[in-house]
């Protein structure tokens, strides 16, 4: 036991500590809330064409203006115009279809005040449908320019 009371009291002014930090009034700061979430990028919306054209309607010039105003809200994105065709015809006739509508949707947006540096084209043809139906209605949502931002 006199070996234990040295021991008891060098433990007792810590414990006293310990227990007067655990037992002392401070008031808790919440911290702030996260900010808010950017707001959502409105994409990039395809055009569509009509079979075997390349011509812009008046719906596709009133997305290739919403378009081009995302770019220049963007400036630091390019983006890549994805020209796609239908199941019908040969691969090379659509592969050139294709070229030609994503051109046609590039030199709309450029005309628009887009940077030409900033818009490549690509041709996919007929081979990547979005949807792969063989119908006339999947065929007219697979006639389009198709819009990826980089």
């Amino acid at each position: 036991m006199r070996n234990l009371k040295p021991v008891l009291k060098s433990l007792f002014i810590p414990a006293l500590l310990l227990f007067g930090a655990c037992t002392c009034e401070k008031e808790v700061v919440a911290p702030p809330p996260p900010p808010p979430p950017p707001p959502p990028v409105a994409p990039l919306g395809d055009v569509f064409y009509e079979f075997d054209r390349s011509d812009l309607s008046t719906a596709a010039q009133d997305q290739l203006k919403t378009n081009a105003t995302w770019m220049s809200s963007n400036a630091g994105r390019n983006v890549i115009v994805e020209g796609h065709c239908d199941e019908r015809g040969t691969n090379e006739y659509n592969l050139a279809l294709g070229e030609r509508r994503a051109a046609s949707a590039k030199d709309y947006m450029v005309s628009l005040g887009a940077e030409a540096a900033r818009l490549k084209t690509v041709s996919y043809g007929e081979e990547r449908p979005f949807d792969p139906g063989h119908d006339e209605a999947a065929w007219a949502q697979n006639r389009r320019a198709h819009f990826v931002a980089e």
